[in-house]
């Protein structure tokens, strides 16, 4: 089910976007938006039945979906929205796959974590082509607003939160062009990698923490587990 649903999301993204990069990142970054929405929705029904309630995964995952929202305004900045039909695939598509995981996530959650490791895999290696295709134009264009915001000039907590590889403040990218800012977007994708990978470890209920509470409360369970 995985390797369908992650295919046929990559057999859109490369055939029919393959010479439109920006229109194709700005359907890539929509749907790779959702699935965190997917989980937080089951979270939060966990935590409203008395279930199950971990406060940092509500958080890193909710971090997650706000750095994917800020993917998602870098390319409505260089015009990936512009055509109404690759507005009208990217939300139905992100629509469907929203229900899929959510239901997906209910039953089998390292399966939920597992397509979303395939998908950033993905995105990372499809922005890394980019570079290298593309380095010279990149590097010549300058850097949309919304980014600098977001990676240099803005409010970092967030941006730290949904990296539980790395230690808060770590990671800084230099943000002075438009290659800057895809190597920030590439890299970003690869700290996705790393935290799905972090979800599906068989203890991961128990000692899985958000950056910040592993850096300001170290020894401590941070999952406020009581129902």
């Amino acid at each position: 089910m995985i390797r369908l649903l992650v295919g046929l999301l990559v057999f859109v993204i490369n055939r029919v976007y393959r010479d439109r990069p920006y229109p194709r990142f700005y359907v890539l970054e929509t749907v790779a938006r959702v699935p965190y929405f997917s989980y937080l929705s089951v979270l939060h029904l966990y935590e409203t039945i008395g279930w199950w309630r971990k406060a940092d995964w509500l958080k890193v995952h909710f971090a997650e979906s706000w750095n994917e929202l800020h993917h998602l305004l870098i390319m409505e900045a260089l015009g990936g929205d512009r055509h109404w039909i690759d507005r009208f695939l990217a939300r139905h598509t992100a629509l469907l796959y929203y229900w899929i995981i959510a239901i997906l996530y209910l039953f089998h959650p390292k399966a939920a974590y597992h397509f979303m490791e395939e998908v950033e895999k993905h995105a990372y290696h499809s922005y890394d082509g980019f570079l290298n295709s593309q380095a010279e134009f990149l590097q010549s264009q300058a850097a949309p607003e919304v980014a600098v915001h977001y990676y240099r000039d803005g409010d970092l907590y967030m941006f730290d939160e949904f990296q539980t590889g790395q230690v808060p403040t770590q990671r800084r990218p230099e943000i002075n062009n438009l290659y800057d800012v895809f190597v920030a977007i590439r890299d970003d994708e690869m700290e996705h990698v790393k935290t799905m990978v972090a979800c599906q470890q068989p203890s991961a209920q128990n000692t899985f923490k958000s950056p910040h509470t592993a850096d300001l409360e170290p020894g401590l369970d941070p999952s406020l587990a009581s129902p």
